[in-house]
């Protein structure tokens, strides 16, 4: 288990909000897109964001805060 300071973990969330919304703005512009191929790299690229969701939460989840 890794043991992070308060900032660090505080870090970590703001990472976390910053790729979902990335991820969803992305994804509402592909939704937009009338080029085919313009509209899948978009979504592989937002998809991308919440792989990194993912991760980030994970990591976050298996931390502890160490005073």
């Amino acid at each position: 288990m890794k043991q992070l300071t308060m900032k660090e973990l505080s870090f970590i969330e703001d990472e976390i909000r910053a790729e979902e919304i990335l991820g969803k703005t992305i994804n509402w512009c592909a939704s937009q897109c009338d080029d085919q191929m313009l509209k899948n790299e978009l979504e592989q690229i937002a998809e991308q964001h919440q792989l990194n969701v993912a991760a980030l939460s994970q990591y976050f989840n298996q931390s502890k805060m160490i005073q």
